[in-house]
């Protein structure tokens, strides 16, 4: 297996489910966007966004989805559930949540306030700044009376959403978290698999440019 990464995108979410299933794969980092700034990767990636992953004749580009297809794959259910587990619909809820409600506004953001700043952009980039937090609400009351999202036990849900609350404290959105929220957060990044990931992409050589 090879993952194509930079530094703390969504790429991060497949790298430290890897690392929390223990699984073999061969990481490559990139500087962000890798599109423009490495010649010959939209040859590999047509869309020019990370992660990329393959194994074998499996290529694919969305973060949640390589979790989820290395717990099926892989058979690691300690990271998932099977259909017949009674939370099975919601399992897979937080796990579209993650991006189609949470990680949406947060790109938006970091476009309008990071990448394209200026004072209208700027207003822009607060008003999803608001949207993103608003929209923390069924996670916020979740874990307010639940350690995890599913099944009282860690799985690749937690993964897909606490990148999205990680990445919102790279942005410098997280001193609005909700104290459950925060606490929540930092049980994900306590666990000895966000640990190794985050160990792994620093050790991991970064692809020259060009």
């Amino acid at each position: 297996m090879k993952l194509w990464h930079c530094h703390n995108a969504r790429s991060f979410r497949p790298l430290w489910a890897l690392e929390e299933m223990g699984l073999d794969y061969e990481l490559e980092l990139m500087a962000f966007p890798p599109r423009f700034l490495h010649e010959g990767y939209t040859d590999l990636n047509v869309l020019g966004t990370v992660p990329y992953f393959e194994d074998g004749t499996a290529k694919m580009t969305e973060s949640t989805g390589i979790c989820h297809y290395l717990v099926e794959k892989y058979g690691q259910y300690a990271f998932g559930l099977k259909p017949d587990h009674p939370e099975y619909g919601n399992y897979l809820n937080w796990l579209y949540h993650s991006d189609a409600t949470l990680t949406f506004p947060q790109t938006l953001f970091l476009r309008y306030t990071r990448l394209e700043p200026d004072e209208t952009k700027a207003l822009v980039g607060a008003d999803y700044r608001k949207w993103y937090l608003a929209r923390l609400r069924m996670l916020n009351a979740r874990v307010a009376e639940h350690e995890y999202l599913v099944a009282d036990r860690f799985t690749i849900a937690d993964i897909a959403c606490g990148y999205a609350l990680f990445l919102g404290e790279t942005l410098e959105i997280s001193a609005d978290y909700k104290p459950q929220t925060l606490d929540y957060l930092e049980r994900l990044k306590a666990r000895p698999g966000f640990r190794k990931a985050q160990a792994a992409q620093a050790a991991a050589p970064e692809t020259p440019a060009g």
